[in-house]
């Protein structure tokens, strides 16, 4: 039976400690286009005002190697994170699990209020606590039950876009919801910029909408990849027991397949101008190479864990994953004070898509940087210390022990 202690150091799988530190870096180039552009803009680019030529290609860039491939990656670690703790252990070993999910709900709900609506946690929450209830399911069977939630979800998401080609006549954007009024644009720019109360009535309404839609027409994609992580983890891919050869041939298969997939849509929409009768497109084709793109990248990660002497070019990546929940939410943190005003510098609605890419490069040089420094004298970063304390009602040692 699976003890209630936390995971010590020396059970971890560096593989996955990597693999989720590269993930959690990579969400955030596709993250960062909410701080600062309006919402709507997000699915459909030319719903910012300023979307120019130099936003297309970064946003073809950020469509072909990051839109839903690391979230993917970090949904399947999170199935396997399951597993991970629970095991297949009888039904009383996921009490802890449980209250885990609870408290990791509740700082889901006071990102998504408090600070931003494009909160993960509350859907990784509610959709942990059923991917438990099949964790002893064999191999085959998760994979079969991922990819059926998986496939559903995709249906559900073409055929909402590929309704706009039964739509007569031309498409206003803004009457289907996926641009604003150049006066409610200003409005919203100018509520984040001065970080007046009109911002947070905004953020709170569009955390709710992401919320319901999260946890029903986007469930299946994410309970789906929980699925897909734990049959993983279950058959050794991601603790890096496969051959090097198989990691090798599974990932230049993937994204030989998958990228070139993603690049056409993406290339697609461009030409198409977004025209929202083609947005089916590159939303199918993504979906599907998403998949293969996240399996590809996770080949080759795991390769790369294979090779002794990449120990040290590992070992950043390593302590960023170990410090995932800190990072993600000190990502958060940074940005807010970043795009809004009163505390923060108000640069909401100033910058394009091309602008944005600096800022995530700088913020993985100093999350990987001060990720490694900081394990060098902490045992957990501090929100993964707060989370744990909680969780098994007290204090933990965070301190490492002088040696």
């Amino acid at each position: 039976m699976t003890k209630p202690a936390p995971t010590a150091l020396a059970e971890r799988h560096k593989s996955l400690d990597v693999l989720r530190g590269i993930a959690v870096l990579g969400i955030l180039m596709v993250n960062i286009p909410t701080f600062f552009l309006l919402p709507e803009a997000y699915q459909y680019p030319p719903g910012d005002p300023g979307f120019d030529a130099a936003g297309a290609q970064a946003w073809l860039f950020v469509h072909v190697f990051f839109e839903m491939k690391f979230i993917t990656i970090f949904s399947a670690l999170f199935g396997a994170g399951i597993l991970l703790m629970t095991g297949d252990g009888p039904d009383s070993s996921t009490k802890v699990h449980y209250r885990r999910m609870l408290w990791l709900l509740a700082f889901g709900m006071v990102h998504a209020y408090a600070l931003w609506f494009g909160d993960i946690l509350v859907s990784y929450a509610v959709f942990g606590m059923i991917a438990v209830l099949f964790r002893k399911m064999s191999v085959g069977k998760l994979v079969f039950w991922g990819f059926f939630w998986i496939t559903l979800t995709g249906l559900l998401m073409v055929g909402l876009f590929a309704s706009f080609m039964m739509m007569p006549g031309e498409i206003d954007p803004k009457v289907v919801g996926m641009a604003q009024s150049p006066e409610a644009a200003a409005g919203i720019v100018a509520a984040y910029q001065e970080g007046s109360a009109g911002r947070w009535g905004h953020n709170a309404l569009m955390a709710l909408l992401g919320q319901l839609t999260g946890l029903s027409f986007f469930g299946g994609r994410v309970i789906g990849v929980m699925f897909l992580g734990m049959a993983l983890f279950k058959s050794g891919f991601l603790t890096a027991q496969w051959g090097a050869g198989r990691y090798a041939v599974t990932g230049i298969v993937c994204l030989a397949i998958g990228l070139p997939l993603a690049w056409y849509g993406g290339e697609h929409a461009i030409a198409d101008n977004f025209d929202l009768r083609g947005m089916w497109l590159h939303t199918a084709t993504n979906y599907v190479s998403s998949l293969l793109m996240a399996l590809g990248y996770a080949s080759i990660v795991m390769l790369i864990c294979k090779i002794p002497v990449l120990a040290l070019l590992r070992a950043p990546f390593a302590a960023a994953g170990r410090m995932a929940f800190t990072n993600y939410l000190t990502q958060t943190i940074t940005l807010v004070i970043l795009s809004t005003g009163t505390i923060g510098f108000g640069l909401y609605g100033t910058l394009g898509r091309e602008e944005l890419i600096p800022i995530v490069l700088i913020i993985w040089v100093v999350q990987l940087a001060v990720s490694t420094v900081w394990l060098q004298v902490f045992r957990f970063g501090p929100f993964e210390w707060l989370w744990r304390s909680l969780t098994y009602g007290k204090l933990q040692p965070i301190a490492k022990p002088k040696a």
